[in-house]
This record gives C-alpha cells, sequence and structure tokens, in this order.
C-alpha cells in the first residue's frame, strides 16, 4: 500500500463514505427476512430500510459544515433513534446491533456542538443502558452487556477520533496563520528600516555631493574632506543594510544625534542639539534614534528652514523627543501631507513606537516651521535590572 507524502491528506478526517460500511452488520437480520426466520418480514424489511436511510442522512448531515449546527441532523437522529427502539423491542436478537450504530451515528451528530460533551454522554448511557436493558428481555445477560458496552464505545470513541481531527486541522490552521503574519511582520519590518536607512543616507550623500561640487573651485581641501565622508557614509550605508537583512540592526540615539548635526550644518541649517535626563534602555534609545534620522533628513529635503533643534528630555517614566525647525511648515513630513502625519516613513516610526506604548504628533508649529514630537514610556524595571 502506498501511502501520500502529503501531511494534510494523511490527518484528514473520516468522509461521508467511511461510516456506511458499519451498515453490514445488520446483515444477519436481513438474511432472517429473506429466510422467513423473522415474522412479518415486509415490515422488518421497511424497517431496515428505514434505519439505513436515516443512518446515512444523519451522518452526511452531521459531517456537513453547512447543515452540522443546524437542527436537520438532530431531527434525524430522533427518527433513527425512534426506528431503532421498535425494531430492537418488536424482534430483538441480532437487531440489537442497530444500537451500537445509532450510537455511532450520535457521536457524529452531537460532538460539534458548543456544551454538547456532556449531552453526548447523557444520550450515550442512555442508549447504552436500553440496549443492555432490551437485550436482557430479548436475549440474555451476556448478550445485553456485549451490545452495552459495544454501544457505549461506538458513541464516544467516533465523536473523539472526529474531535481530534478536527482539533489537529484547526492547529494546523492556527499555525499557518502564525506563519502568514510572521512573514507579514518581517516584510514590514525590513520595509520600514530600508526606507529609513536609504532615506537618510541618500539624503546625507546629496548633501555631501552638492557641498563638494560648491567647494572645489575655492578649498580642494574641504572638498576632498566632504567626499570622504561621502565615502564613510556609503560604507556605514552597507553595514547597516547587511544588519537590517538579517534583523540584527539597533540604531543609536547618540549615533544619530550626531549624524544629524553633520548633515544639518552640511546643509547649511543651524544645528542646535539638546539632551538631558537618565541613561535610556536600548531599546527606547534605538526607536528615538529611527525618529531623529527620519525627522532630520525631512527637515533637509522639505523644509528650507534655517535653523533646526532636537531636544531629547528623560524623565524616570518617559522620554520626549521633539525636532522642530523655522522653516515652510512641511518640515518633518513631505509636501504632500501639509502638515499631517503622514508618508511612509513617519507612518512607519508612528507604528513602531505605537507597538512600544508611545506616539508620534506632528504638525506646523506656529506661524512659521514644523514641530515633530515623539513620547516614549521607559521600562522601569528594565532599566533596574540593566543598573544592576
Amino acid at each position: 500500500m502506498k501511502y501520500s507524502d502529503d501531511p494534510t491528506k494523511r490527518h484528514r478526517p473520516p468522509g461521508k463514505l467511511a461510516f456506511l460500511p458499519w451498515l453490514f452488520m445488520l446483515t444477519g437480520d436481513v438474511q432472517g427476512l429473506f429466510t422467513g426466520k423473522a415474522p412479518l418480514p415486509w415490515l422488518g424489511g421497511t424497517g431496515v430500510l428505514a434505519f439505513a436511510v436515516l443512518y446515512g442522512a444523519a451522518v452526511f448531515a452531521g459531517l456537513d459544515e453547512r447543515r452540522r449546527h443546524t437542527r436537520t441532523p438532530h431531527v434525524l437522529l430522533s427518527g433513527l433513534a425512534a426506528v431503532t427502539y421498535a425494531l430492537t423491542i418488536g424482534y430483538g436478537g441480532d437487531w440489537l446491533l442497530c444500537f451500537p450504530l445509532l450510537s455511532l451515528a450520535s457521536g457524529v451528530v452531537l460532538r460539534s456542538r458548543e456544551g454538547n460533551g456532556r449531552r453526548l454522554g447523557l444520550v450515550v448511557l442512555t442508549l447504552s443502558g436500553s440496549a443492555g436493558l432490551i437485550g436482557s428481555f430479548r436475549g440474555g445477560p451476556s448478550e445485553s452487556l456485549i451490545i452495552g458496552y459495544g454501544t457505549m464505545l461506538s458513541g464516544l470513541v467516533t465523536a473523539a477520533i472526529l474531535t481530534l481531527f478536527e482539533t489537529v486541522a484547526q492547529l494546523r490552521a492556527t499555525r499557518e496563520e502564525l506563519a502568514r503574519s510572521a512573514v507579514e511582520q518581517e516584510r514590514q519590518r525590513f520595509s520600514r528600516d530600508l526606507h529609513d536607512l536609504l532615506g537618510h543616507t541618500m539624503s546625507v550623500i546629496v548633501v555631501k555631493a552638492e557641498a563638494v561640487r560648491r567647494l572645489a573651485p575655492r578649498d580642494l581641501d574641504a572638498a576632498l574632506g566632504q567626499a570622504a565622508d561621502i565615502e564613510a557614509v556609503g560604507r556605514q550605508a552597507l553595514t547597516e543594510i547587511r544588519e537590517a537583512v538579517t534583523g540584527y540592526r539597533e540604531g543609536s540615539l547618540t549615533t544619530e544625534l550626531d549624524g544629524a548635526r553633520s548633515l544639518l550644518e552640511a546643509s547649511g541649517i543651524e544645528a542646535e542639539i539638546r539632551q538631558s535626563g537618565p541613561p535610556l534602555p536600548p531599546q527606547s534609545a534605538a526607536l528615538l534614534g529611527w525618529v531623529v534620522r527620519e525627522g532630520v533628513t525631512n527637515v533637509v529635503r522639505h523644509s528650507g528652514a534655517e535653523r533646526c533643534t532636537v531636544e531629547v528630555r528623560g524623565e524616570t517614566d518617559q522620554v520626549r523627543l521633539e525636532i522642530t525647525d523655522n522653516g515652510r511648515g512641511v518640515g518633518s513630513a513631505p509636501p504632500a501631507t501639509k502638515g499631517r502625519t503622514g508618508g511612509t516613513g513617519l507612518k512607519g516610526l508612528t507604528e513602531r513606537l505605537a507597538a512600544a506604548g508611545g506616539s508620534l504628533t506632528s504638525g506646523p508649529d506656529g506661524r512659521r516651521g514644523f514641530r515633530l514630537v515623539a513620547e516614549l514610556p521607559v521600562d522601569s524595571e528594565f532599566e533596574e535590572d540593566r543598573k544592576r
């Protein structure tokens, strides 16, 4: 026998047709009708036919995802129970095997509805007791014990197996959803990192290149110094991109503040950098480093400002970063946003800060200029552990 290598096929629950062969348990009863051993064979034949039809319909409805939570399976199961009691009370003998089949159908129908674990147990116990009681009158003590025990096992085992298959299917679906979510989160992380890295780096290179062009005719040494800065920025960008790809890049607030000062001064913008408060945890410093990088890059690109202030004020439980300029009122966002918190970079930063319990707001600063404010809670427990 050849088995499929597809795990989804190996762990599929039994299909609707898998329960029909159990009807062959009634073969002896049918033979008794044809050989004349059973009285009123036409009545018995009608009963067997009704039992087979109701059994198949109840099982099919119980396994149908669209019908399993409706009243249809329960109505069919009630009809099957009525036929079962009529056949076993009227004929006895091998007809008692209808009870295990009725219990099996009960396991299929009653397994899935919320709160039906107890209900299924009561139904199976009732059927098992009925089978034992009727068997003791129509058969014998040993036969009643076997039929009763088989009736109990039939319903409970069927319900347990089907529930197990459904649980495995739900767990597999949950695992696939988690995998898709992890891939999506990683894609978003890489997209944000790449945007922030390349946006800042290209702005620095453009500004430095313009400085080289301006300085080359009158101050060759200064132009060469700017060119060396371009080389250093390019090498640093390559390292940061590799770290972003592997997911190990963590920004440094101090490094970003130094870089912001260099970029602003190279762009002809007067820079004022202020930092106060206790040392920040690495994760908080990294988040604020991203904000400094994106905010200052947008000031250089879009504001047309002459002066830019970057201030970091740290407290015991919160840190506040504020970037202001005296430009056209679009210093921290592309012109298309008209002073609103928008753009790919700011949107990504807003999501990062929100995930850490912080916030990012931006807008015009009075009649002239633009203000970007990031607030982030500081994990005091983390800070105490770090100091220890």
